[in-house]
């Protein structure tokens, strides 16, 4: 099995092949849960089309043997409207706008085989190359239970661990009734 991760910026319809709802009128977050919420279905997709257009883009793209498999949102900080205004995650060293890991999603075919990993290391080389000097995710933590899909989009602590990142502080938000922590990863 051979794993490409790649920004998506220029990527757009690889990033929509499963990110954007195929069924008119369907509901879905198309990444946009941290970016603004607030906006209709077509203003997400348009959204996600401007970022994907640009440098350095929302995210990046895992690719099995050269098939879209999987995303990892990963951008500044400042880039998610709902974070910055967030009551339940830390505010710390925001003048050095970290870049933030909020969102996994593997399609279904495709989990299981460590794809998540992938996806973190892919993002954290992601924003170094961009020029990160801090990157955070805020995942949940499991202690050996399992999360269920939906739950999962925010990693787990185990994961986040495994590629060097360090436990700051709980945070006041949870997923799947699991505590999520706020962990860094200096990158310097």
């Amino acid at each position: 099995m051979a794993v490409d991760v790649l920004p998506a910026s220029g990527r757009w319809e690889d990033f929509a092949s499963f990110m954007v709802p195929r069924k008119p009128g369907a509901g879905g977050c198309v990444c946009m849960a941290y970016r603004d919420g607030r906006l209709d279905m077509p203003g997400r997709i348009a959204h996600m089309r401007d970022e994907c257009s640009r440098e350095p883009g929302p995210g990046v793209l895992a690719y099995v043997d050269g098939e879209v498999a999987g995303w990892c949102s990963v951008a500044p900080k400042s880039s998610y409207r709902r974070l910055l205004n967030s009551h339940t995650i830390p505010h710390l060293d925001e003048e050095s706008d970290p870049w933030a890991i909020v969102c996994f999603v593997v399609r279904s075919g495709y989990r299981k085989r460590g794809l998540m990993h992938e996806l973190l290391e892919g993002a954290v080389e992601h924003a170094r190359s961009s020029g990160a000097e801090l990157v955070e995710g805020y995942p949940a933590e499991t202690t050996g239970e399992h999360l269920d899909v939906v739950s999962g989009y925010v990693g787990t602590t185990e994961l986040f661990r495994a590629h060097g990142f360090e436990i700051i502080q709980p945070t006041k938000a949870h997923s799947g009734g699991a505590l999520r922590w706020l962990m860094r990863r200096t990158l310097r």
